[in-house]
């Protein structure tokens, strides 16, 4: 007689024989003993496993944490170097009248910066996944700010007719708010076009910053046309993009509904 109830004894091993995993793939159950006090501890190597667990858990964590891009990193600080240019460019543009090819000079030079950062920033953010909220919101603020600030201050000095700034500034604008109406439908996606007219009118207003006289002048006109006729083109098909995507919208909501009615 060892003490122990034949029905506790029968209890245990059937226990065991139906483990986690049933009773084709057993797990046998983890070694325990009795301290003096009463409590029941489990096996030193399960403890380890469990703690170790938790640590691979906190690690992903970590990891993930650490994997989110900083505010400060490469991308935005070159969005914030475009910011600060903004006002630098508007002083440089209008320093000594405004008519003096020195400053011009400079001021062609600020612009110049801006238009570069402006390509480098968006690539590294998506090649190096430095995508950030702040990024989203004022990258396009400081591409829409330098250009803006360009064309009103060559629209004030009378080198640019008002109706340019006019017409490629409400395009922006136009496009932007256009964006954001249709936002629930699905995203525009920036076209070749687009990127060909961004290209165009910073290279005609790199021109128009600068005081140039002769066929270089008579040049930038015809630059500045081009970029006029895409602007007005390009923002045509994106009026006709917002259409169709919203149309088709509507019209997937329309099934979804009477999916869920039937």
């Amino acid at each position: 007689m060892t003490g122990v109830p034949a029905s506790a004894a029968g209890g245990s091993s059937s226990a065991r024989r139906t483990g986690p995993r049933g009773a084709s793939g057993a797990t046998p159950e983890p070694a325990e003993r009795t301290t003096p006090g009463g409590a029941v501890e489990r096996d030193t190597a399960e403890r380890g496993a469990t703690e170790g667990g938790a640590a691979g858990r906190g690690g992903k964590i970590a990891a993930a944490a650490v994997n989110q891009a900083s505010v400060w990193n490469v991308a935005n600080l070159l969005t914030m170097l475009r910011l600060l240019l903004v006002p630098a460019f508007v002083a440089l543009m209008l320093g000594n009248g405004g008519y003096d090819p020195a400053w011009r000079s400079f001021a062609w030079a600020s612009f110049a910066v801006a238009m570069i950062t402006d390509l480098f920033d968006g690539h590294l953010a998506r090649t190096y996944n430095l995508v950030t909220d702040f990024g989203k919101i004022a990258d396009p603020i400081a591409d829409k700010a330098i250009m803006g600030a360009a064309l009103i201050c060559l629209s004030a000095l009378g080198d640019l007719p008002w109706w340019v700034t006019a017409v490629i500034l409400g395009r922006e604008l136009g496009i932007t708010v256009l964006r954001f109406v249709v936002i629930r439908y699905g995203v525009i996606p920036a076209s070749r076009g687009g990127k060909l007219k961004t290209l165009t009118q910073g290279i005609a207003v790199g021109m128009y910053v600068l005081a140039l006289t002769g066929p270089l002048a008579t040049l930038r006109f015809w630059v500045m046309a081009a970029a006029v006729v895409l602007t007005v083109a390009t923002g045509l098909d994106y009026v006709k993009q917002a259409i169709v995507l919203r149309r088709r919208g509507i019209a997937e909501r329309r099934a979804a509904l009477k999916e869920t009615e039937a």
